[in-house]
């Protein structure tokens, strides 16, 4: 039996934590093969190279693509995708792949679908149709749809809109969102295990703070975050740091918050890669999540966790009632808000729209019985 390959290629920890499920799956699909690409973030001290996270997993990892250079600065990322695609092409041709599978918004993503295109390889998309007007990952997001062959999306609605940009509705699915399968599969840590590892205590009122560049505005990045951490300074939460990701701004966020710990160890942890694991297991014992990333939207609903979503980085995605959006001037109300009463029982009462946690056996179920082909026609509407 000749087995399909499917190529994932993925860039940085947050994105790999999704995968996860997929990968998994595809592993255990004995009519197919899987080949892991890593690139970006993954091969970085800085970001906690986190490669070795993915070893630890028991994957194999068939190619290492080192192209993030060392500065967050625009041009940088722009070469850094430049040199992706360079790197891709030479792993692609040695891999020979059926099928690249990619997710969501990342350059170095549109860097391997551009790469995949020219090579005649057929592109799998997951996280399509989605809205984040706030970031450039938005114009990223809906070039590469348009560069794939097939389409599996988080809601009815993503799918839908996919189908707008004039897919074949018979290629475009709604499978959910592949981190809910994580929080449904996962055997999360006890707090007891969690708090050991991280050295820390999940104590009093505690929360998650994850904050990435909003890369489409033209804001003083750092004077956004003196009022935001002078906020969290006055309060008495206890907080758990992650750090941003390789997008233009992402170093001088993790610079900040590194030294904003060191005002108070015992209330403040940076970590700078939990992992899937330590990741949702933290959500489960936070009190609140803050900051703006697409994890306070999508899996925090399963947890029935408030979450205070700063700025516009995700503005369009759809939204649980547990999700309060606010400007950096309303984020002390804000937290107020979310850890009242009246709106931890409405967080209670909602059901999580991004799916059940049965998304990787959908996709993959996909993955294996679609046929392949590189032409496409534009579906009017």
């Amino acid at each position: 039996m000749t087995r399909r390959k499917i190529c994932v290629v993925t860039g940085t920890r947050a994105e790999y934590g999704l995968l996860y499920p997929i990968l998994k799956e595809i592993e255990s699909r004995e009519e197919l093969l899987l080949q892991l690409v890593v690139t970006t973030a993954h091969l970085s001290d800085e970001f906690g190279s986190t490669y070795k996270q993915i070893e630890k997993d028991g994957f194999a990892i068939n190619e290492k693509i080192d192209n993030l250079l060392p500065s967050d600065e625009k041009s940088s990322i722009a070469k850094s995708t430049g040199l992706a695609t360079m790197l891709l092409a030479d792993s692609f041709k040695q891999l020979n792949s059926d099928i690249v599978l990619l997710l969501g918004d990342r350059f170095e993503a549109h860097a391997a679908a551009t790469t995949a295109l020219l090579m005649n390889i057929p592109i799998a998309h997951v996280h399509g149709g989605e809205i984040t007007e706030g970031a450039v990952d938005e114009q990223i997001r809906h070039s590469i749809t348009k560069m794939s062959q097939l389409h599996f999306c988080s809601t009815e609605a993503y799918r839908q809109r996919v189908i707008q940009m004039g897919e074949d509705p018979s290629k475009v699915f709604n499978t959910g969102a592949p981190g809910i399968d994580n929080i449904v599969n996962l055997d999360l840590l006890s707090k007891d295990d969690l708090e050991n590892q991280l050295d820390w205590e999940f104590a009093q009122t505690c929360a998650m703070f994850t904050y990435h560049p909003t890369t489409l505005e033209d804001r003083d990045l750092e004077k956004d975050l003196e009022v935001i951490l002078n906020v969290l300074l006055d309060s008495s939460i206890r907080i758990l740091f992650t750090y941003a990701n390789a997008d233009n701004g992402g170093m001088v966020i993790n610079k900040k918050i590194e030294k904003f710990c060191k005002l108070d160890i015992d209330k403040y942890k940076v970590v700078k890669n939990l992992g899937q694991l330590r990741y949702l297991s933290a959500m489960k014992y936070v009190d609140l999540l803050i900051g703006n990333s697409s994890s306070g939207i999508i899996e925090a609903a399963s947890f029935y966790k408030p979450v205070v979503n700063i700025g516009n980085r995700q503005s369009g995605r759809l939204k649980g009632l547990n999700v309060i959006d606010c400007s950096i001037k309303d984020l002390k109300k804000s937290i107020k808000l979310a850890l009242s009463d009246s709106f931890i029982k409405k967080c209670s009462n909602q059901k999580n729209v991004y799916g059940d946690g049965r998304s990787a056996t959908r996709i993959v179920d996909e993955l294996s019985s679609q046929p392949l082909s590189l032409k496409k026609r534009f579906v009017d509407i």
